[in-house]
């Protein structure tokens, strides 16, 4: 049996246009499965969309359409960005699906068989755009802590989930599992939230009707989070649970935006604990964008658009940018001029360099043909070494979703070798015939280097990747077996690179 993994995004709400907040997460999630399949896994990611509520049912009033229609409408521009972003989910789970509704008045009747769900009824401030409500004391000016708009007075019949009495069950679990919510700061966020002591929450509506209906009472609607947060396992056939459930059910990450961690780590857990399912391993929630030291916001129009982005700089550039800038679970601020250095710098200075001088040096004194390399030196053997290490390096940096060390650990093998070059100095023994030998090992190590380099840079910058790679001859996916040194056969015919990554001048910028 193959070992599983299984990471999700949130579902993104049909009420936003794509930014590059959503981006972020799917790019994440996408190199996790990327990674986890090199390394021989059964992957499952999972992203989809958020289609119920009372801001789409206004939207597609407004607009003189039904929820459906709008709904399906605005999904698309999520899988089209996917596209575009190189995105390799298994799955996209749409909240309107029949397999989703299924799932979710399972779960509500279930939970509320065992009593841990009753009428009752609701007033407090509410805030629409949010679908939040909020105690007094919670309003700033009586306006909402989140959006700072008004907030209206409702009250109405509703259900209740008794979140109350799973208190301390969640505390113990949080404290028994240190990785659970990560990183560090808002596991404490967490845990001080829920020593405040946790409410009851009000899990359906009566005031809008574009949902999922409550099963034997259709005039409540299944309240948003009970509904979403379901998708994680509805998407794995439940109520099923043999088959995929079985396989991948507890997911290994959940990954978040900050602002939904309080959802994820307090609702989710315990409406699992009431349904008697494991919960996740991992809930991992990741900082904000800012954009050039602003605030991202459409009365500011500065909102970053991903599409723009990749026509403008390519898919890869993008995707390194974002996971390499910022370490992940920080706050990161995006400006043009750091993705353009990034870009110079990191990925045509460095990387395609490197590849476009050993490719080149391999083509003049060996006519593109690998050697089969001789005894090697010490010099040799420290970056055979520091290759090697690069592999461990980045397996615990992404067993922590530390994307950007893991980069840096690659990186330092890619300046190593522009400094191998420089130490062995190949141009220099391609004059001495007594040195043939020794020059033949010299490539082989640096071209042997790359290879490994390469596979690893395939989760991260997929088409730079497999263009690199056919490069160096290499024409298998990259996989488990192509990170062990000694994969680069003699005899194997190598091109000389192109630029991987054209340089961009700054000013035209």
């Amino acid at each position: 049996m193959s070992r599983a993994f299984y990471v999700t995004t949130p579902i993104y709400y049909v009420n936003d246009v794509p930014h590059i907040g959503h981006a972020y997460t799917t790019l994440a999630a996408d190199v996790l499965a990327r990674y986890r399949r090199l390394k021989g896994y059964e992957v499952f990611f999972l992203t989809g969309t958020d289609e119920h509520g009372q801001k789409v049912e206004k939207a597609a009033n407004a607009a003189g359409e039904t929820p459906q229609e709008l709904a399906d409408r605005v999904m698309k521009r999520f899988q089209a960005l996917w596209e575009k972003l190189d995105i390799s989910y298994t799955d996209f789970i749409r909240t309107t699906q029949e397999r989703h509704k299924k799932g979710v008045s399972k779960i509500f009747k279930d939970v509320m068989e065992k009593g841990d769900i009753y009428l009752g009824e609701y007033e407090d401030w509410y805030c629409t755009p949010c679908e939040t409500f909020w105690t007094e004391t919670q309003l700033i000016d009586y306006k909402c802590p989140d959006c700072n708009r008004p907030t209206e007075k409702l009250k109405e019949e509703s259900y209740f989930f008794r979140m109350s009495k799973y208190q301390e069950q969640l505390l113990a679990h949080i404290e028994a599992n240190p990785d659970f919510i990560q990183p560090k700061s808002r596991r404490n966020e967490i845990i001080s939230f829920v020593k405040e002591g946790l409410r009851d929450l009000s899990v359906s509506r009566t005031t809008f009707s574009w949902g999922i209906p409550v099963p034997g009472n259709d005039k409540h609607i299944i309240y948003v989070w009970f509904d979403a947060l379901a998708n994680y396992i509805t998407a794995l056939g439940y109520p099923e649970e043999s088959g995929n459930f079985d396989k991948f059910w507890p997911v290994d990450a959940h990954l978040i935006g900050k602002d939904i961690l309080r959802f994820h780590a307090v609702y989710w857990p315990t409406f699992l604990m009431a349904a008697g399912l494991p919960l996740p391993k991992k809930v991992f929630a990741h900082g904000w964008w800012t954009i050039e030291g602003q605030k991202m916001s459409k009365s500011l129009q500065n909102v970053v658009e991903p599409n723009m982005l990749v026509e403008k700089y390519g898919v890869d550039a993008v995707r390194y940018f974002l996971l390499r800038e910022v370490p992940f679970g920080l706050d990161g601020d995006f400006s043009h001029s750091a993705l353009v250095h990034r870009i110079n710098s990191d990925l045509a200075n460095d990387l395609g360099n490197l590849l476009n001088r050993s490719t080149a040096m391999l083509n003049k004194y060996f006519g593109g043909t690998v050697q089969a390399p001789a005894d090697l030196t010490d010099m040799d053997l420290a970056y055979q070494e520091k290759t090697r290490e690069m592999v461990r390096q980045v397996d615990m940096h992404l067993e922590e979703l530390a994307f950007s060390k893991a980069l840096q650990a690659i990186w330092e093998v890619v300046s190593a070798g522009n400094k191998y070059i420089d130490e062995t100095a190949p141009w220099t023994l391609a004059k001495d015939p007594v040195q043939k030998e020794r020059l033949a090992t010299v490539m082989y190590c640096l071209l042997e280097s790359q290879r490994i380099v390469y596979q690893l840079v395939s989760a991260f910058m997929p088409q730079t990747a497999v263009k690199a790679l056919s490069y160096l001859g290499v024409t298998d996916a990259p996989n488990e077996n192509g990170l062990r040194w000694g994969g680069l056969e003699s005899g194997t015919q190598v091109t000389k690179a192109e630029a991987l990554f054209p340089r961009i001048e700054e000013k035209a910028e």
